[in-house]
């Protein structure tokens, strides 16, 4: 399988446990899961912020007055993919405890959602959206040697 090329710029925001994270995300592994999930080539800005941020930008954008684990601002399809992947390290440190994920798992996963985001899929459309955008999101991660993420 080609890959698309990637464009990458890689922050880090305020965060709790900054070593931890920056561990789980090498600029390697951020760029390999991106481009896995990539259908044509793109620049993307990954942000890693704390909750404080996390839930400015969702409130600010969403209207929704919590952090989330990850925020997709998508600003062209084409000719190259343009977005913003904005993903709150607190939330995701959570969820992947929660679910029994390593951190650098889920930090994947969340970054493969994101792109599709970028890309135009959605899981908000309807239940057959949602179900092909898991479905996908399984498929990459298995390229990238990630188990299912919903079990």
């Amino acid at each position: 399988m080609a890959l698309q090329q990637l464009q990458l710029s890689l922050q880090f925001g305020d965060i709790p446990d900054a070593a931890r994270h920056r561990a789980a995300l090498p600029r390697h592994a951020v760029t390999r899961a991106i481009r896995h999930a990539l259908a044509d080539d793109a620049e993307i800005t990954v942000r890693i912020v704390g909750e404080e941020e996390g839930r400015e930008l969702n409130k600010s954008y969403r209207k929704k007055n919590y952090a989330t684990n990850v925020l997709t601002f998508d600003y062209a399809q084409e000719p190259v993919v343009l977005a913003d992947l904005v993903l709150c390290a607190p939330v995701v440190a959570r969820e992947a405890k929660e679910q029994g994920k390593t951190l650098a798992a889920h930090y994947a996963h969340l970054l493969v959602h994101g792109t599709l985001h970028a890309q135009g899929w959605d899981h908000e459309t309807n239940e057959a959206d949602a179900e092909e955008m898991e479905a996908y999101e399984i498929d990459i991660l298995a390229e990238l040697g990630i188990k299912n993420p919903y079990l």
